[in-house]
């Protein structure tokens, strides 16, 4: 058993490590700095009300956990550019990067103005590509990095109402792989977590519809949406030493949607 749990700590321990999980104060990205927080990481809590992010930083420490508050509006450039060298002070080293923040606007195409257009890009699309940008440098200099991008299902499945959200997380499909390309030789490995249909608040105008999360329990093979802090585990694994020979790749975390259904347990298509 000992020798058991020394390779448990050794592949995917996270002590000695500092994760920036940005859209942290809630959601997915609230049970993900929960988690990493749990398995020995100093985790900055970013998002744009204090109230919140002070919330999810409770509830680390309320587990024996270290956290930082971190305020930043990502839609602006700028900002996400300081955010990346004020987590890497504070903690002062930045071995982890989840890119989990993002917003959507749900409308068909004819309907999306330029501001639902430029927003959603802004934060889903943009901002990932230059807090990595910003974060690369620092974790050459350590000698190493993990970047996580969470995606969405949408990079493999097309719904409607959510062309742009769409859109940007197609773009975080590719843009993964073209980030562990470049950077391979730094040892940064940069992975994709693809959510399927989680209970998240981004969701909650879907699922609260019934006729909407029927059609989604009927089509999901486990029959029910993810809670949050079922992409944890796959978080841990790319954060940690346990994904050192893992680089360009998309995970998806969906209760078996994307591998089919079942004509006789009646599934929607």
């Amino acid at each position: 058993m000992a020798d058991r749990l020394s390779i448990f700590q050794r592949l995917f321990s996270l002590d000695g490590k500092s994760a920036l999980v940005t859209g942290s104060s809630s959601g997915i990205g609230q049970q993900l700095a929960i988690g990493l927080s749990e398995a020995g990481a100093l985790v900055g809590v970013h998002g744009r009300d204090q109230d919140r992010i002070k919330e999810t930083c409770s509830k680390i420490e309320e587990l024996g956990g270290k956290a930082v508050p971190l305020v930043a509006d990502l839609r602006d450039l700028d900002n996400c550019q300081k955010l990346i060298s004020d987590a890497h002070k504070i903690m002062g080293r930045l071995d982890i990067l989840v890119n989990c923040a993002g917003m959507n606007r749900r409308k068909p195409i004819a309907e999306v103005t330029q501001d639902d257009f430029e927003a959603i890009v802004s934060v889903n699309l943009r901002s990932i590509y230059f807090l990595s940008q910003a974060a690369y440098p620092i974790m050459r200099a350590q000698g190493g990095g993990k970047i996580i991008h969470i995606g969405s299902i949408n990079i493999l499945y097309g719904l409607d109402t959510v062309s742009v959200y769409g859109l940007t997380k197609g773009a975080v499909g590719q843009l993964t792989k073209v980030m562990a390309v470049e950077w391979a030789a730094d040892n940064i490995q940069v992975n994709c977590i693809t959510p399927g249909f989680f209970i998240t608040p981004l969701t909650r105008s879907l699922t609260s519809d019934e006729k909407n999360l029927k059609w989604l329990c009927s089509r999901i093979p486990v029959r029910r949406l993810g809670n949050p802090d079922e992409l944890v585990g796959t978080a841990i694994l790319l954060s940690s030493n346990a994904s050192s020979y893992i680089t360009g790749q998309n995970f998806i975390v969906d209760g078996g949607f994307l591998s089919g259904g079942s004509w006789i347990k009646g599934s929607a298509f």
